[in-house]
């Protein structure tokens, strides 16, 4: 059995593209295979299974020799198990950019497309197949287009991305708009997490100039929410940086509906950071940053010292 997964911090792309392709695999090409998690589910994810009653993925810590994988969403070898080059990984399906340090036995399948949401390259590679698929898969591939995309808001949105939600929409007998406010409210529900927790839970790990950094972004329709937390979480910040090997947590709070993002400001290297990576000059413990909305587009590229 092919066990398919996507990054640590699942959000709802890497919940569901598992699902998907793992019922492509199984159905339509006859290859066993299963969906596997790296970690909880968060609000939005967990509302999508609900939704589209797609039983939750198993959680696995790591990964074995005996194991064949495929990874989706992802091909960081930090946001994967710690064992992952031991695995017998026989395809990557990914959107983002090529990082390296995957090693694999033989020449594998890898698909890399500069598009906004691993589920639109899914939806190309299972082509007219799509039609045997229940309305469930396709419900979920919507889903992680509008999550994200910020349902069209973020700069990663491509015109391919939209056609293709659009379609699936269409097909489902669901308005956008309507089903897009439905994520975002899940998303936006972090009130049983507590700030260790909402600092992880859609985080990447990257290096500047020498610093590891946690970078961290929580998309709500509700920014307030969050930003009566800020002193809590950023008391929080130091605690959870030594607990992952980190020299900072950086916590972008990305406002969906105003789009632009409000970075926490809790000491001078982040200040510094915010100031060189974004051309502002920070004055308090936060600073607003118009038209900032993707971590992968706009914040990571820009990060320096």
């Amino acid at each position: 059995m092919i066990k398919v997964f996507g990054h640590k911090s699942p959000d709802t792309d890497s919940t569901a593209s598992p699902i998907i392709w793992a019922w492509y695999l199984t159905k339509v090409k006859g290859t066993p295979a299963a969906p596997f998690l790296l970690g909880e589910p968060n609000t939005e994810a967990a509302f999508v299974l609900t939704r589209w009653n797609l039983p939750r993925p198993e959680i696995i810590a790591d990964v074995t020799a005996a194991d064949t994988v495929v990874i989706v969403d992802t091909n960081n070898p930090q946001e994967l198990p710690p064992s992952i080059n031991e695995a017998n990984i026989i395809g990557i399906i990914d959107h983002h950019m090529l990082v390296g340090g995957l090693k694999t036995r033989s020449p594998i399948d890898i698909t890399l497309r500069p598009l906004a949401c691993t589920a639109t390259i899914l939806h190309d590679l299972i082509g007219a197949d799509l039609a045997r698929a229940p309305n469930a898969i396709k419900g979920a591939m919507l889903s992680c287009i509008l999550s994200d995309t910020l349902e069209f808001r973020s700069p990663t949105t491509t015109a391919h991305d939209r056609a293709v939600a659009e379609s699936l929409a269409a097909d489902l007998g669901i308005g956008i708009p309507d089903y897009a406010a439905q994520l975002f409210a899940a998303k936006s529900d972090v009130s049983r997490f507590s700030d260790a927790e909402l600092l992880r839970m859609d985080s990447k790990e990257y290096e500047v100039a020498g610093k590891q950094l946690r970078i961290s972004v929580l998309e709500t329709t509700a920014p307030r929410v969050l930003l009566d937390r800020k002193a809590s979480l950023m008391q929080s910040m130091d605690g959870v940086a030594r607990e992952d090997g980190a020299d900072q947590v950086l916590l972008f709070i990305v406002d969906i509906l105003n789009g632009e993002a409000t970075l926490l400001v809790p000491n001078d290297l982040v200040r510094a950071l915010a100031e060189a990576s974004f051309g502002v000059k920070v004055t308090g413990d936060t600073v607003v940053l118009p038209g900032i909305m993707s971590r992968k587009k706009q914040i990571i590229p820009a990060l320096k010292l």
